[in-house]
């Protein structure tokens, strides 16, 4: 768990300093402009971590499923090699997911007016400028949408598993012990859904 807490801290801090870190440096310069270069960086970097957030959500709510339904098979399924290989499969599909956005991103055309009035390069007003054909877009955004269903699946299915064991214990004090341990990471799920 301290592991994907780690993770999960380290993208947390990350994805708020791609935005930041460029408003902050507008705001010194008095300027209001980010180049395309930077913009599409901007996209990337953002869309990993957020992405990333949710893969790393959903990896601890499976550790949170087997210590509380498998808890005396803890350490034999959880060993340290499947808790790093969780987190590496997780970053290779956020970061091919980014690059699909920005790869789609780049391939567009502009015809005139340029300028987003947002604090960052927010994909959508971005489409809206585009005088090309967004369908590949249409298609990239599809594949996002199931990049974010995924893991709040996967939350849910581990919970609802969870849910079902818990309801089984015999005592009062084993289902609350169970459902203590999942207090903050529901906080967080919940934080971060809602």
């Amino acid at each position: 768990m301290y592991f994907f807490l780690t993770n999960l801290s380290s993208v947390d801090i990350s994805a708020p300093s791609v935005i930041v870190s460029k408003a902050l440096v507008n705001h010194v310069l008095g300027s209001k402009s980010i180049s395309y270069t930077e913009c599409m960086i901007q996209i990337y970097f953002f869309i990993t971590f957020i992405n990333m957030d949710g893969f790393l959500l959903s990896v601890m709510a499976y550790d949170r499923y087997v210590a509380i339904c498998h808890p005396l098979h803890y350490t034999r399924m959880m060993k340290p090699r499947l808790c790093v290989l969780l987190v590496a499969i997780s970053w290779v599909i956020t970061n091919l997911h980014a690059l699909l956005h920005t790869l789609l991103m780049v391939r567009l055309t502009f015809c005139s007016h340029n300028a987003v009035h947002h604090f960052f390069c927010d994909p959508y007003p971005i489409l809206k400028l585009s005088c090309s054909d967004t369908f590949n877009d249409i298609t990239a955004f599809t594949v996002g949408g199931l990049t974010s269903i995924t893991p709040f699946t996967c939350i849910t299915v581990s919970y609802g598993y969870i849910l079902s064991n818990v309801l089984k214990f015999p005592s009062i004090q084993g289902i609350r012990k169970a459902l203590s341990t999942c207090g903050s990471h529901l906080t967080v799920v919940s934080l971060f859904y809602g």
